[in-house]
């Protein structure tokens, strides 16, 4: 900065003005690329449906009006904060202070909720005569470590929270939920296998808005600050919970996210999900794409900010994140309180970034700007900085994600009531029910009595299964066993049929020394009258992904960021797989049996099967932690209630005798 700043700001704001135009977006690492074409298929039109609805119901200034309130209250529930929270009593603390000579820096504490502790620094202006405008200011991931002591993220940032405070501003920096004083974690889906987080309807970016609106409670109890006067910033992480925070809180007057947002297409196509951590996405229930958080901040200003080669928020996809922005702010007269700025550089923190942020805050927080004379340079070790002793025995800031979120409803009262609230809560990514089924015969051997078909069906678009059929041909099927089958099972079970039906070996793809312990590979023939089927859903059997363990769990976090979980499309598999064996003659009795993790998925599938099949479940689990997860389940009913419904819900059949319309409802 310094004097030569006026002179690069100029030139800067030329070659900014032509960016959206002129500038590509940097490589993303090719091993976040899809290695399968059908699977990367199936997520480019996932995105593309959400892409085309996306504030496609907007048209004019009325239109905002009467879809906001419904779309702010969505983006709470995704978050997990609907319905919201209480606001208990901060218990504010002031634990240290230090004259920096030309400012005052506070460490301090505030629990969001009882025994969630959030541990800040607040930066005042000297010579204070009135209320001044402030900044909230919320950090990135950075952590800041000595000996095992976690001093905070806000060590790393000090140097915003010095220099706005030099600008006249009161800043508060708060530390994130991951690298705060008191750590928690950030890394349940994408390193510790906690998938259980999504049927829990758990996000850390609901943690994180949580503690940012708690951080706005706190700023406005200061009597240094002016309350209609207050902006929000961040880089990084703190880029996204400035989002996110501005489009839950309009006190948040003027929001300038830096590096902190994209669009879907670059999350989930391009792959950039596997660089982020969980507390950047909310959990996508109501299938957003991210120009809709982006409009809840409309018509305050909002300046969007980032770098030309960066490869976490690429520079193609803040581009149409901005004009689908641009857009809603023109129908709503505001076009002047939208601001892009996009400065040369990596995933990095410049003075390129900050200089236009400062600017914004004083054009709209102090009506005027000034010139930009000193930089932003760090004082502290840290810690100085540091609000904490020792944790609060009462903290439980490690173990919030077990308490955190949405409340546990009353258990649905009877299967239609379950099946009503399970497709309007968990499942809300499936397809419509008229997708064609596409169902054709691949092979058909005889051994004996037994004949083996395979054949295949469309689950959906960009989806197509297998499905294995073995019959007794010339007898009636009276009756049929549906068998869900997981990788184990499927290499058991299809390694023990195919030497039995060489012509369809390469079909059943069976590898039996890939089987588990406990799966042991048997032929199971049909009985006379019985149809035995076997499938194995997407990204199981047959159809099982290319990549490492960690690829496999990258493609599996695809799946939240366009409204579903894996397993619950897994669900959806199995129905579809039901009805291939309706057409294709499975007798008047199913029987739907499935293994551990498979069989809750099967369980669920039956809810919406009618008539109700029996259910023959085996090994299932005993603990959610171990269960498949589907968004927010857990909150809807527990694996328990799920089989005590379906079990009424088949006496309810016998005893009116019916036998259903034999299709999925």
């Amino acid at each position: 900065m310094g004097s030569g700043w006026g002179v690069h700001s100029r030139r800067l704001a030329a070659w900014l003005l032509l960016a959206p135009l002129a500038l590509q977006a940097q490589p993303l690492p090719a091993s976040w690329a899809l290695e399968d074409p059908q699977l990367a298929a199936y997520f480019a039109a996932a995105v593309g449906r959400l892409e085309a609805r996306c504030l496609a119901d907007v048209q004019t200034r009325s239109d905002w009006e009467a879809v906001r309130p419904r779309r702010h209250q969505q983006l709470l529930d995704m978050l997990g904060l609907w319905p919201p929270p209480a606001r208990t009593d901060l218990q504010a603390e002031v634990s240290g202070r230090v004259d920096g000579g030309d400012l005052l820096v506070e460490s301090l504490r505030f629990q969001s909720l009882p025994g969630l502790y959030v541990t800040a620094n607040l930066y005042l202006p000297k010579g204070l005569s009135a209320p001044a405008p402030a900044i909230l200011y919320v950090c990135g991931h950075s952590p800041v470590k000595t000996n095992g002591i976690s001093f905070g993220n806000k060590v790393a940032y000090q140097h915003h929270g010095i220099w706005l405070a030099q600008q006249g501003y009161v800043c508060l920096m708060v530390d994130t939920h991951q690298l705060g004083e008191i750590e928690g974690d950030h890394h349940g889906t994408y390193r510790l296998g906690q998938w259980w987080w999504n049927s829990r309807g758990y996000t850390p970016a609901g943690v994180e808005a949580w503690n940012g609106i708690r951080a706005l409670d706190y700023l406005e109890s200061r009597p240094e600050v002016d309350p209609g006067r207050i902006g929000m910033t961040g880089r990084s992480g703190g880029g996204a919970y400035t989002w996110t925070v501005a489009a839950l809180d309009e006190r948040v007057r003027v929001a300038a996210p830096v590096a902190g947002i994209t669009d879907l297409r670059n999350q989930v196509v391009d792959g950039a999900v596997e660089g982020h951590c969980d507390c950047m996405f909310y959990l996508n229930r109501h299938q957003w794409d991210f120009p809709l958080q982006a409009a809840l901040v409309a018509p305050r200003p909002l300046l969007i900010v980032n770098t030309d080669a960066d490869t976490l928020f690429p520079l193609d996809g803040v581009q149409r994140l901005f004009s689908a922005t641009r857009r809603l702010y023109r129908l709503l007269g505001a076009e002047d309180e939208l601001g892009l700025v996009i400065a040369p550089g990596p995933h990095v923190d410049t003075q390129d970034l900050q200089v236009p942020v400062v600017r914004w805050f004083d054009r709209h927080l102090k009506g005027a700007t000034t010139p930009v004379t000193n930089a932003a340079l760090a004082r502290y070790p840290g810690h100085t900085l540091r609000a904490l002793g020792t944790a609060p025995a009462d903290a439980r800031n490690s173990r919030i994600q077990r308490e955190f979120g949405p409340p546990t409803n009353p258990p649905p009262a009877d299967l239609e009531a379950l099946r009503l609230i399970l497709r309007d809560r968990c499942f809300l990514g499936w397809p419509g029910a008229d997708e064609p089924l596409g169902l054709r015969e691949l092979s058909s051997e005889t051994n004996g009595t037994v004949r083996l078909r395979v054949f295949e069906f469309q689950s959906q678009p960009h989806v197509v299964l297998r499905l294995v059929v073995a019959d007794q041909p010339g007898t009636p099927p009276q009756w049929s066993r549906f068998v869900v089958l997981d990788d184990a099972g499927w290499d058991s079970w299809m390694g023990a049929w195919a030497p039995r039906f060489p012509g369809a070996a390469g079909r059943l793809a069976g590898n039996p020394a890939q089987a588990s312990a406990g799966v042991v590979p048997v032929w199971t023939g049909p009985a006379p009258g019985e149809v035995l089927f076997a499938m194995a859903p997407r990204g199981e059997g047959p159809h099982r992904w290319t990549g490492d363990a960690r690829k496999q769990t990258q493609i599996r976090r695809r799946f939240p960021l366009v409204g579903q979980t894996l397993d619950g499309m897994r669900v959806w598999d199995i129905g579809r797989g039901l009805e291939a064996a309706r057409r294709l003659g499975s007798g008047s009795e199913v029987i739907l049996t499935a293994r551990g993790r498979s069989a809750v998925n099967a369980a669920l599938a039956a809810v919406f099967e009618d008539p109700t099949p029996m259910l023959d479940l085996q090994e299932l689990p005993d603990r959610l932690e171990d269960e498949p997860d589907h968004l927010g389940r857990a909150t809807v009913t527990d694996t328990a209630n799920l089989l005590r419904l379906l079990e009424d819900g088949r006496a309810q059949q016998a005893e009116r005798g019916s036998t259903g319309t034999g299709g999925p409802r």
